[in-house]
């Protein structure tokens, strides 16, 4: 049955502070889904934010039905890579997605990816800025040359063979996921290149969609200096023991 492609997609979606984008990308997911005909359900991972994120939840939980839109929230901030865990832990679907709660991903992609999956029947299919008709949006060129300098230095060191490894928007097959997972060390950041660079290693399938990103819509990058320095480290170390 692999070969079906997705017959019930989990979102896995880690919030922070997220009240103003979370009823957006839940109607944008909700109405694309349907519109595929694609049965799917949101997991919302909220780190405990301040600002109402998880009353706004709450909401959308009765809205869309808790079959629909599950809150599993967490005390504190404890990070992506652990969200991800968390999430995993009360998925259904045969598939999964991850992607960030701040609309900086177009939704609408969603049914594009779940296309792809089922013409090459991928283990992962990821979206890339760096092909085709991708790219990068409301980016100053600080933020470009941080990322196109991260994604070079990835493709130079590990040659993973996908062309846009820190970007985290990509749909798994549930159990490709799990194994990913368990041998993922990373945190943050480089979580999302370190799934890559193993699944690679594990000989799965990658497919590519050429996707736009657009800088966050409310609120504040989450990319600082601090982030960078540990990008930086994690890639080294996952040059070292890879």
């Amino acid at each position: 049955t692999a070969a079906m492609g997705p017959a019930r997609v989990s979102v896995l979606l880690p919030t922070y502070n997220e009240r103003d984008n979370l009823p957006l990308v839940v109607w944008l997911l909700a109405r694309t889904f349907r519109d595929s005909g694609i049965d799917f359900e949101i997991i919302i991972i909220d780190d405990g934010s301040p600002d109402g994120t998880q009353e706004v939840a709450q909401q959308l939980e009765k809205i869309y039905g808790s079959d629909k839109i599950l809150l599993r929230p967490r005390a504190r901030k404890l990070g992506l890579g652990t969200a991800y865990i968390h999430g995993m832990k009360y998925a259904t679907g045969n598939f999964i997605v991850i992607m960030d709660a701040d609309l900086s991903h177009h939704v609408r992609l969603h049914f594009v990816y779940c296309g792809k999956q089922k013409e090459g029947n991928f283990d992962i299919v990821s979206g890339t800025r760096y092909k085709g008709n991708g790219g990068v949006y409301g980016w100053d060129l600080k933020r470009k040359l941080i990322s196109r300098g991260a994604n070079f230095l990835t493709q130079v060191l590990l040659r993973p063979g996908a062309s846009d490894l820190t970007g985290s928007f990509r749909l798994y097959r549930k159990e490709v996921l799990q194994k990913l997972m368990e041998k993922c060390v990373s945190k943050g950041y480089v979580f999302q290149m370190e799934m890559i660079v193993r699944a690679r290693q594990l000989g799965y399938t990658i497919g590519e969609v050429p996707i736009s990103f657009v800088d966050r819509v409310y609120g504040e990058s989450k990319l600082g200096g601090n982030e960078i320095v540990s990008f930086l480290k994690g890639l080294l170390t996952l040059f070292a023991t890879t």
